[in-house]
């Protein structure tokens, strides 16, 4: 899955914007303009995707940017991350498995899966690697 989600800039009285994610209810913030209001919208998706992460809920799937939208991916790390979780949901494969798939700890693939803990790349891609997943990095001109 491609871990980019389109997001909405309204304009707030008297001055400054909000960012909604149609496809991440909850994940909201907001700016004094239009650029610092997409700086900060990462994180406030983010933030979100990390709080189904934790609750073991399914993330969203992005829909494509309509017109009038812009679109916000993730980092390379975050979206490896989610990526990992999602195909651990997906097999029925638990931590516990996927740690001795590892040779490491549960706790290491906890870490591994957490969006707020902040690991290294290659851990995370061997992971997904182990689950039969590789990260696909791309570069896309701003929506």
């Amino acid at each position: 899955m491609r871990y980019a989600y389109p997001c909405e800039l309204h304009p707030e009285d008297p001055s400054g914007f909000y960012v909604t994610f149609p496809d991440v209810p909850g994940a909201l913030t907001g700016g004094e303009d239009e650029a610092e209001a997409l700086h900060l919208a990462e994180d406030a998706l983010v933030a979100i995707l990390a709080a189904h992460v934790r609750g073991s809920e399914p993330l969203p799937n992005p829909s494509p940017a309509a017109p009038g939208q812009h679109l916000v991916p993730v980092s390379p790390l975050i979206a490896a991350k989610l990526a990992l979780y999602t195909a651990m949901r997906e097999q029925g494969v638990t931590d516990a498995e996927l740690a001795r798939r590892l040779g490491a700890s549960v706790d290491t693939v906890r870490k591994l899966v957490d969006p707020d803990y902040g690991s290294h790349l290659t851990p995370v891609m061997n992971a997904l690697h182990a689950v039969g997943r590789a990260l696909v990095v791309e570069d896309a001109a701003p929506a």
